[in-house]
């Protein structure tokens, strides 16, 4: 009996071992899915952040050629002044002089006025641009710092909605700027048909509540296909036909279940012309929900 007992001591502790090895390694597939998560937030944050510095360059350009205008436009009003000065001068002198020769040279000395003021006006003008261009700078820093700040918190709020989605056929990413809700046809559609079905109703409107009060916010819906002709007893002429069916059922469905404003949304169909994966069919069958924010504001800072 002492021998059992010491038998069986060793084999529980073996298989406690055994149960926390395999938790530990657990933790580990975990930390590194993570690490590979933050890796691809951290790429798309640097390509969004590179087009930034792009934009910001050209506007440095911008600003330094006009600030080097206005140096020289400043140059010429001074040697104006100068000229001014002794025109002045030899008026003071003239004034005892032959009328008719002051008539002309005060004819000379009222044109090189106006030429004067003409200068000033436009070295007041310049400079006025200059400084517009400065508070634009300005202005365009901290509205591309706020837009990237708010599409991540809209990016982290979407995808908290549609928690119970991802990896089920939707995938929720950030390029560009840019939001893309992407969901396999199989989460949405019955094959060949355009009305979506219960489950993939559920994630529209999870979607569309998430996004609802974003005002600020261009919300296009794709529809796209493979590259499987329609059969010719369907009701869908083509991809394209369908595409764009399948897209325009996706937005009816987050107009009725949400108050978004329908100015704000755009259904469009891509058919079979941009796949995703060209030697995966099941993977172009898909709606893309790409949330854009409006930059109309921003566009107008850069060209104004």
């Amino acid at each position: 009996m002492g021998l059992f007992l010491t038998a069986c001591v060793p084999a529980r502790k073996y298989e406690e071992q055994k149960s926390k090895a395999a938790a530990l390694q657990a933790e580990v597939d975990g930390a590194t899915s993570k690490s590979r998560d933050v890796q691809a937030a951290y790429d798309e944050l640097r390509s969004t952040t590179l087009q930034d510095a792009k934009r910001l360059t050209e506007l440095h350009r911008d600003t330094t050629v006009l600030g080097n205008s206005l140096r020289q436009m400043t140059g010429q009003y001074d040697k104006i002044n100068s000229l001014n000065n002794e025109l002045l001068e030899k008026y003071n002198k003239l004034l005892a002089g032959d009328r008719s020769e002051n008539r002309e040279l005060l004819t000379d000395l009222e044109a090189m006025r106006l030429n004067l003021q003409n200068k000033e006006d436009s070295v007041n003008a310049l400079s006025k641009r200059v400084n517009d261009k400065q508070a634009a700078l300005s202005a365009l820093q901290a509205e591309i710092e706020a837009k990237d700040a708010a599409m991540k918190a809209l990016k982290d709020r979407v995808s908290a909605a549609l928690t119970g989605f991802e990896g089920k056929g939707l995938t929720v990413e950030q390029r560009g700027g840019r939001i893309y809700v992407s969901m396999d046809n199989k989460l949405l559609f019955p094959s060949g048909s355009a009305t979506v079905d219960a489950k993939g109703k559920d994630a529209i409107m999870k979607l569309a509540k998430a996004i609802e009060n974003e005002k600020d916010l261009n919300i296009l819906v794709e529809g796209h296909t493979d590259t499987d002709k329609i059969g010719s007893g369907s009701t869908y002429k083509d991809n394209w036909d369908l595409s764009v069916i399948r897209a325009t059922s996706v937005v009816r469905i987050m107009q009725e279940n949400s108050v978004i404003d329908p100015v704000r949304l755009t259904a469009t169909g891509r058919g079979e012309y941009i796949p995703v994966d060209p030697n995966d069919k099941s993977k172009n069958r898909r709606i893309e929900v790409i949330l854009a924010p409006d930059l109309t504001e921003l566009y107008k800072l850069v060209t104004d």
